[in-house]
């Protein structure tokens, strides 16, 4: 993952954050690209509240269909 210094973070437009309304701060999660993308994921599902988790996988799933698969839906893996 190519990392963001606070500069570039700055420059971004708020579509490249899954918390647009928080951009570029803290918690807004960046995902310009699919790392990042994966990355918001990890993170929110670390730190974020109920509500977050569910806009930054809406977000994410829109921008990168191919990232998150059940998770992004809600849903869990089935039990093997």
């Amino acid at each position: 993952m190519a990392i963001l210094s606070m500069k570039q973070r700055a420059k971004l437009p708020s579509k490249s954050f899954a918390i647009p309304s928080k951009a570029p701060e803290s918690g807004s999660y960046p995902i310009n690209d699919p790392a990042h993308a994966r990355n918001a994921l990890a993170r929110v599902s670390q730190f974020g509240s109920s509500e977050e988790k569910a806009q930054v996988r809406a977000k994410v799933h829109a921008k990168y269909p191919s990232i998150g698969g059940l998770a992004a839906k809600g849903k869990k893996h089935p039990a093997k």
